[in-house]
């Protein structure tokens, strides 16, 4: 294992600029009487990235992690000439999340999601007995699978029985990962539900969401690799999105790069997009609400039903808390955009087409709604745009090898009883 400092940082209030020490796994400020996130506030300004042999970790000055993890990759940008010329765009960069060998994108769960399990699971101390706790539409359990089975780390991930074809994985895992799911017809809402359950145990723990720094900061990966490989902060940012963490992430990265010096003052336009119909963010921004609107729960797991980027149907996202969406998109003039299914799909074939690799439908929304922006008019040709591909290859990395699917040591009901649940989670470890 190569030589490795854990970073030095700080934590920091958003609502009230109060700057205190983590205790560990700090998830927000006690002495804070609303809703905020906290960020990281790293000792060094000027990041110093390290070579591709760290992974992840080339980018760890910018990271809350006490340590490395074996099996990391991080996120790889370049020019785009194909899709570039097809939209007319001179500076379109594609930050890519996947595996695609040819790109130099090794990720073999084929998602950004392993940007935050590497990071979150290496803020945790390695001697904690207690079980990490994972709520997921799919990818991201997939990503903690990984993870946590490669450096065995136990963990329990809770997904919609829906979803549980998003639980593959090139060989079989370690048993201190275990897999609980709610009942068909449950969406991510109903998993987080689920997991909150186990929670009332005391041998385990919660992942924390976009609460977590680690999460937000291994995520932000995305937007350090672009501005480092381009040279200067993007003048927009293309990403689709669930809970918008990562457009938080990206948001945050923006502002210590600014800091930095070295990079520009730009900041970045978020152009973030959902997938129709399932639209709750955008229904709010479009009407500037901070907070969400109302939304029947059978209309919201319908609308989940219909969506092809599963992976996008967050009910309770960070939107509305101090530091959340609706603070990046206001800080950044940000916009949030719609595209459907079919717009999805056909721009997943002319992404195929022409950067010459499969995406993830959420990818493809994502890639729609850059389509859309240049068709509409939004976007200066001339600037530097910055699509964030979160998901690709995986039909290339499946290609002549043997899949292992990850099956539900138990399944509840959308309504289950808390004494079961927490019988059986701790008869799992």
């Amino acid at each position: 294992m190569k030589e490795f400092n854990p970073t030095n940082y700080k934590l920091l209030c958003v609502a009230t600029g109060h700057e205190f020490d983590d205790a560990g796994w700090t998830l927000d400020d006690k002495e804070c009487d609303k809703p905020a996130l906290v960020r990281a506030h790293y000792e060094k300004i000027q990041i110093e990235v390290k070579d591709d042999s760290y992974g992840l970790y080339k980018f760890a000055d910018w990271l809350p992690v006490k340590r490395m993890l074996k099996g990391s990759s991080a996120p790889v940008t370049y020019k785009s000439e194909g899709l570039a010329k097809h939209l007319g765009l001179k500076n379109l960069y594609i930050t890519l999340n996947g595996y695609c060998p040819a790109r130099g994108a090794s990720m073999t769960t084929c998602s950004f999601k392993e940007t935050e399990a590497y990071s979150v699971c290496a803020r945790a101390d390695e001697n904690n007995d207690r079980v990490l706790v994972v709520a997921s539409a799919g990818n991201t359990a997939r990503a903690f699978a990984k993870v946590c089975s490669e450096n065995n780390i136990k963990l329990l991930l809770s997904i919609p029985a829906d979803n549980l074809d998003a639980m593959w994985f090139d060989a079989p895992l370690n048993p201190c990962v275990k897999l609980i799911a709610c009942d068909k017809g449950g969406d991510y809402f109903d998993a987080i539900h689920l997991s909150n359950l186990a929670l009332k145990s005391s041998k385990f723990y919660a992942e924390g969401g976009a609460k977590n720094v680690a999460r937000r900061d291994g995520m932000g990966t995305t937007f350090l690799s672009a501005t480092t490989t381009i040279g200067q902060i993007p003048d927009y940012y293309f990403q689709a999105v669930g809970s918008g963490t990562g457009a938080i992430a990206a948001w945050e990265a923006n502002m210590r790069l600014i800091e930095d010096g070295r990079f520009g003052k730009t900041m970045t336009k978020l152009m973030v997009s959902q997938n129709a119909p399932f639209v709750p963010m955008y229904d709010a921004w479009r009407v500037d609400s901070r907070e969400m609107l109302p939304y029947d729960d059978d209309k919201a797991r319908r609308d989940v039903e219909i969506i092809d980027a599963k992976v996008l149907s967050n009910r309770k996202p960070p939107y509305g808390i101090v530091g959340g969406l609706y603070d990046a998109l206001k800080a950044t003039n940000g916009e949030i955009l719609v595209a459907t299914n079919q717009q999805g799909r056909k721009a997943a074939q002319l992404f195929l087409e022409t950067e010459g690799v499969d995406i993830h439908p959420a990818a493809g929304i994502a890639t729609a709604s850059l389509i859309k922006a240049v068709e509409a008019g939004k976007i200066d040709r001339e600037k530097i745009v910055m699509l964030n591909i979160t998901g690709a290859g995986e039909q290339l990395f499946k290609r002549d090898k043997e899949i292992f699917h990850l099956e539900p040591s138990f399944v509840f009901p959308l309504k289950p009883d808390v004494d079961d649940v927490i019988a059986k989670v701790e008869s799992l470890f």
